[in-house]
């Protein structure tokens, strides 16, 4: 079984066992609140917001922040990749397109991969500008728009007294929806959030298809973070890369990131590896297996990593 699919099937089986705790009024119901007493495994954000608009420290938010610092130092945006189940829901929408969207989307960043590493592997490998091909008219803007989201949720929370974001957050909207309609089959109890809710949930999936690279404060938070780690991250070995050792442009790499970052071309993905969600793809992907996830990156490879992300 491809590890695509264990990862989805990996956050299916966490969501659903945090929603039959949810609708059976569990305290670790929710994503927010997994845990045991005053260790938790709070939602960072949530835990920064609600401290912000109460002005009040909370230890059980402490200790959470604390944990899930370290966890993202060690794993970096693995709960993103493993656990977070809107990119389940994402998978879901993308099963209900036409195999020809389907195939166009994918040819489509085939063909941009492809046209970076051809620039690499020609003109741009040696400072030439052929202008012949869209790598040499445009790289990839480096600003997070992430980090403007993040920052308006803090201000929009210290601004009115109340976790802002929380009312739209596309994972407390998940589990909102899985509770609305439990009460709606168990108790019959009919509201506007029954249909509010849902709409609001459809339409960030749809009109916000770039959520987790572009919109996401919790994905731009964790970024701060893994920018420390350097456990468990891609590396390429050069002597077994096709681009590095033939100059043949392959790029399986970046077309199978689901983070959108370009690992053999860094300068050109939207993301760098401070967003690698170690999902794994890239690995799987290579068709020269000259791709690993070691522990800890040696000290040559630190010092690659470390390029790759500025």
């Amino acid at each position: 079984m491809k590890l695509s699919k264990i990862r989805t099937i990996v956050a299916a089986v966490v969501f659903c066992f945090l929603a039959i705790c949810l609708v059976a009024g569990i305290n670790m119901g929710t994503l927010s609140g997994f845990g045991w007493d005053a260790f938790s495994a709070l939602c960072p954000l949530g835990a920064f917001t609600t401290m912000l608009a109460t002005k009040t420290m909370v230890p059980r938010a402490v200790f959470s922040i604390i944990i899930m610092a370290l966890l993202v130092f060690v794993f970096g945006r693995a709960f993103c990749g493993w656990i977070c189940p809107v990119p389940v829901l994402d998978k879901v929408r993308a099963f209900f397109r036409s195999p020809k969207k389907r195939k166009q989307l994918e040819q489509e960043k085939r063909d941009e991969m492809l046209d970076i590493a051809k620039f690499e592997l020609g003109c741009g490998g040696k400072g030439g500008n052929c202008g012949s091909c869209s790598a040499c008219k445009q790289q990839r803007q480096k600003l997070d728009s992430r980090h403007y989201v993040l920052g308006g949720a803090l201000l929009s929370t210290a601004i009115f007294g109340f976790p802002v974001f929380c009312l739209v957050c596309p994972i407390g909207l998940t589990f909102a929806t899985v509770l609305v309609f439990w009460r709606l089959f168990a108790n019959a109890d009919m509201t506007v959030a029954v249909v509010l809710i849902p709409l609001m949930l459809i339409i960030e999936l749809v009109f916000l298809r770039k959520w987790c690279t572009r919109f996401c404060p919790m994905a731009g938070l964790m970024n701060l973070m893994s920018r420390f780690s350097r456990t468990f991250k891609p590396t390429i070995d050069d002597s077994k890369c096709l681009e590095t050792s033939n100059g043949t442009p392959c790029s399986r790499c970046a077309m199978a990131c689901e983070a959108d970052i370009n690992l053999r071309h860094p300068e050109y993905g939207e993301r760098t590896l401070a967003d690698c969600t170690r999902c794994h793809s890239c690995v799987d992907a290579c068709p020269a297996s000259a791709i690993t996830m070691p522990v800890v990156a040696k000290r040559g490879e630190k010092v690659k990593l470390a390029a790759n992300e500025k």
